[in-house]
């Protein structure tokens, strides 16, 4: 079972990511807030679950968590101030949209952007850790791939209803055939370097 939280009496956001190795398509991020006697057995790291999982646990976490928000950082952005930037600026912008203001955040990872005026701590593998970050990894992780579910249909070459963008074989045979799409983040080694 996952920590319900790291300090007590205190209000808690799990930040996590998704999407940070992809070749193509916008970085997600969650921030949540759970109530501190917030229980679920099945709530684990988003990685670690099936799709079918994480979908209904989508639902509890949107249902019961006392403050929830997706921060979305496009791929032109990711270009401009690299993946692991945007990734930061994708949490801020979900801790932004929070209807309650948290007191502490918890990070997903070994680095972060600080927040202005809430402490943060970052906890590697904290998405199988904690029960908020376990929470922020689902709601990135599904969101992120139902945008790329609905982007498969305009660009259904490069198999994004599987792969999610991420760098498989047949997503970058797909690329040296086809060429890159404007979702594509140019900044990426998009093929392996040729030898």
């Amino acid at each position: 079972m996952l920590a319900s939280y790291l300090t007590p009496n205190t209000i808690e956001a799990g930040c996590d990511e998704a999407g940070r190795g992809c070749l193509a398509g916008a970085v997600y991020a969650a921030a949540v807030i759970l109530p501190p006697d917030f229980e679920c057995a099945m709530l684990n790291d988003s990685k670690q679950l099936s799709h079918k999982k994480r979908i209904t646990l989508r639902a509890i976490i949107e249902k019961e968590a006392l403050a929830w928000a997706v921060g979305i950082v496009n791929e032109k952005e990711i270009d401009e101030i690299n993946i692991l930037n945007a990734s930061f600026l994708a949490m801020h912008r979900a801790i932004d949209q929070l209807t309650i203001r948290p007191e502490q955040l918890l990070i997903d990872g070994n680095r972060f952007t600080p927040y202005p005026d809430i402490e943060a701590h970052c906890i590697v593998k904290g998405d199988g850790k904690y029960l908020s970050i376990a929470a922020a990894s689902i709601l990135a992780k599904t969101y992120r791939d139902d945008y790329m579910l609905d982007n498969h249909k305009q660009y259904p070459n490069y198999g994004w209803n599987t792969n999610k963008g991420y760098p498989t074989k047949a997503h970058r045979a797909a690329i040296a055939q086809h060429g890159s799409t404007p979702l594509h983040r140019q900044s990426f080694r998009l093929l392996p370097d040729l030898a």
